[in-house]
């Protein structure tokens, strides 16, 4: 299964171009900029539009009008909203945590988790900050997953294996909220 991964798109998702052919796309959140149902909308449409066969995503700080969102009505059956649940694709779970959720409600059978958040001290730092969550990297050691997919800190776009887990920050937009960066893809 090839996995293409990107975050932090702001908004400027229709200026990405020449995305490569993936099984599965995965969003980790910040789709909008300002959290508006237009913002969100205008992203569900581009998505919809993409002719990956399962599409995935997570909100961020910034979409504001899905904070407290369960579900989004009449999404086509391959995209996946994932807001503290999980979808299983050809045998590999995948679970995406909403922003600013409890990270106990990772399930310890997830192989990719899906957050908007990094976790501390892996790949977080952005404008001499660390923006990672403590608790969030306790629970995914405890878990391992095979890959845990997140945004957040735009400076630290890259990759990182630790303990057998792939972290992946695929912020696509540098601190100067420029689209400077591509999407990472994965094999499964």
């Amino acid at each position: 299964m090839k996995l293409l991964h990107l975050s932090d798109t702001h908004g400027l998702h229709r200026r990405i171009k020449d995305l490569p052919s993936a099984d599965v796309i995965v969003h980790s959140g910040d789709i909008s900029n300002s959290g508006t149902e237009e913002e969100v909308l205008d992203f569900l449409n581009w998505l919809i539009e993409l002719p990956y066969p399962h599409k995935i995503f997570v909100i961020g700080n910034h979409d504001l009008c899905l904070w407290d969102a369960k579900s989004i009505e009449d999404l086509p059956d391959n995209i996946h909203f994932l807001q503290d649940s999980s979808v299983t694709i050809d045998g590999v779970k995948f679970f995406g945590l909403g922003y600013n959720h409890s990270e106990e409600l990772i399930p310890d059978d997830s192989d990719v988790v899906v957050t908007h958040e990094p976790p501390i001290m892996i790949l977080d730092e952005s404008a001499g900050t660390h923006w990672g969550n403590v608790m969030l990297r306790n629970r995914i050691l405890q878990v391992k997953p095979r890959y845990h997919l997140f945004g957040h800190a735009h400076n630290s776009y890259g990759t990182q294996n630790q303990n057998g887990i792939v972290f992946s920050n695929s912020a696509l937009l540098d601190d100067m909220n420029r689209l400077v960066r591509k999407p990472r893809i994965f094999t499964l």
